[in-house]
């Protein structure tokens, strides 16, 4: 039954509720497996992949209840017991309240997320609405599926792995906040559709395409080198299928350069879409951000250059 109440339904990074006249609930759920050995980091990352959609709508977390899935056969309490250690630690440096939470006997070790916040009404930033004329923006760099793929292939170690670590560790608050400063026509955050797939949920069925400049996309270091060795994802090359006719790439743009653009990310960046005036207020802040394109009048295509 429809609710007037409902303001952004499925289909979006977030749920969001009227709750007063200018004030909404923003929700949202997610659930990882783990990208790194350690069980107290893989907590902490996989609150902040959690916290992520909330801040893609420009909402504030509030409170948070954990999901936990895992094999009882391997897993025993220690180390459930350290994952909610890192969850509860990461929750306090972003002012989230942890207030309870559901275990299941699963197959496989999961953990992530269900997340309430609150958003004002006349602030909400969704998934679609770029403009032509709009500079797009990244928070982050690139390759963070590939190399936590040969961590798990022993490709790499995890002590190689400390700047992707902390990235994935990087709550996405300032860059939102950001986002609402520079008056942002968009935003959402690359996760497991890769930064095509998000750029593509971003224009689909709208008058607008994206030009990304693939120069100017910020890959982390050895990524190349390991879709050279045959390390990447399987969700990369499923992205790169679904979208395959959505994207228009340069003559001889290679599959590796592709791979990379499809790569699933777990805790991402933000993509954003705002005012070219609007830069400034990235320039003088403190997060780091990545000019990776434009948005022009199309039809709602991807366009690499």
């Amino acid at each position: 039954m429809p609710d007037d109440n409902v303001i952004v339904g499925p289909g979006d990074d977030a749920g969001v509720y009227l709750l007063y006249a200018d004030t909404a609930l923003v929700e949202t759920v997610d659930v990882i497996t783990p990208v790194v050995d350690d069980p107290f980091t893989f907590g902490a990352i996989s609150v902040t992949n959690s916290l992520s959609d909330i801040y893609a709508m420009g909402g504030t977390p509030l409170t948070a209840m954990a999901i936990l899935g895992f094999p009882s056969c391997d897993y025993g309490p220690e180390v459930i017991k350290e994952i909610l250690h890192g969850a509860v630690k990461k929750l306090g440096e972003a002012e989230v309240v942890l207030i309870g939470g559901h275990s299941i006997e699963d197959q496989e070790l999961k953990f992530g997320l269900s997340v309430t916040g609150v958003i004002k009404k006349d602030r909400i930033l969704r998934t679609q609405g770029a403009v032509p004329g709009d500079i797009l923006i990244i928070t982050k760099p690139l390759g963070i599926g590939i190399l936590t793929t040969a961590l798990k292939g022993r490709k790499i170690s995890e002590d190689e792995l400390k700047e992707v670590i902390e990235l994935m560790l990087t709550l996405n608050d300032r860059a939102s906040k950001s986002a609402l400063d520079a008056n942002a026509h968009a935003m959402t955050d690359i996760t497991g559709f890769g930064l095509l797939g998000h750029a593509y949920n971003m224009v689909k069925d709208s008058a607008v395409d994206f030009n990304l400049s693939f120069d100017s996309i910020p890959i982390l270091p050895r990524v190349m080198d390991m879709i050279d060795s045959g390390i990447a994802p399987e969700g990369a090359y499923n992205n790169l299928k679904f979208l395959k006719e959505k994207v228009s790439f340069p003559e001889r743009f290679s599959e590796e350069n592709q791979l990379v653009l499809t790569d699933p990310q777990t805790s991402g960046g933000l993509l954003i879409s705002i005012p070219e005036e609007s830069l400034i207020i990235f320039e003088k802040g403190s997060i780091p951000f990545y000019v990776i394109g434009k948005v022009e009048k199309g039809k709602g295509r991807i366009k690499v250059s």
